[in-house]
């Protein structure tokens, strides 16, 4: 097993770089990221969210570490590897104060990007860490940040009390980060989902049932089945976890 486990991750030290340049990859990489695969011109957008099974992310006090297990943890590091930037929310950042760095895997770490409209997180943010990576705080227009001058600020309209999502992913298009995954919190993947800004959202199911605590998608609410989402979904097993990587490109908006 400890043999199989060291050659998947042999085979998977390349991915990032095949998947970049458009190439086929090894199986059971394929099957997992080639859907992530940028078409010209087009960039490419990827919700990410652990849960219990019962549809929890955290408890009610907001615990949270760790719902995934080793196998989805290691997935999520896998999909920071192939991104150009992981995006989160403030309210993550207070919260679990991540890293947003591959660790578990080999990789090269993503840019990270911090939705701040408020811009009332302290510089001191593991997310702005002055570690050689690109940081970028998306503020709104008239507010500044509390970051060091090395962290890009972004200045965006306030759209409704909230940063639009489509500006933001044009925004980074227009800095060259193309493929980006949006990591949380759950309010922020939720409105990324709702604004039609979604090409796919992996769901990573963990074996537990907490029974109450922060739900994952909150979305507007609807009356009827016949209104709910139903999109094309392959499962994945990793592990004792259960990946649904959820195809939503027929429901993306673009400009």
């Amino acid at each position: 097993m400890q043999d199989a486990v060291v050659d998947m991750n042999r085979v998977w030290a390349d991915v990032p770089r095949r998947l970049r340049a458009g190439e086929m990859l090894p199986e059971p990489w394929e099957s997992l990221f080639g859907p992530l695969r940028t078409q010209t011109g087009k960039p490419l957008a990827i919700g990410q969210m652990g849960q219990s099974l019962d549809g929890r992310i955290a408890t009610p006090s907001g615990h949270s570490h760790y719902i995934s297990g080793p196998a989805g943890l290691a997935h999520l590091h896998r999909l920071r590897a192939i991104v150009d930037a992981v995006v989160v929310g403030a309210g993550t950042v207070r919260a679990d104060d991540p890293q947003l760095t591959v660790r578990h895997v080999s990789g090269t770490n993503p840019v990270r990007v911090v939705i701040d409209p408020r811009g009332t997180l302290p510089a001191t943010a593991r997310a702005f860490s002055a570690d050689g990576i690109h940081r970028i705080v998306i503020t709104r227009e008239g507010i500044r940040p509390q970051v060091s001058d090395d962290v890009e600020t972004i200045a965006l309209p306030d759209a409704e009390g909230r940063l639009g999502p489509a500006a933001i992913l044009c925004a980074l298009s227009a800095r060259g980060l193309r493929r980006v995954l949006i990591e949380g919190g759950s309010r922020t993947v939720s409105h990324f989902l709702s604004s039609g800004c979604l090409d796919r959202l992996h769901i990573v199911m963990a074996p537990m049932i907490l029974g109450s605590g922060v739900t994952g998608l909150n979305l507007p609410p609807i009356a009827r089945m016949n209104e709910a989402l139903r999109v094309p979904t392959k499962v994945h097993p990793l592990g004792d976890e259960v990946l649904f990587d959820c195809d939503l490109s027929a429901l993306r908006k673009r400009p």
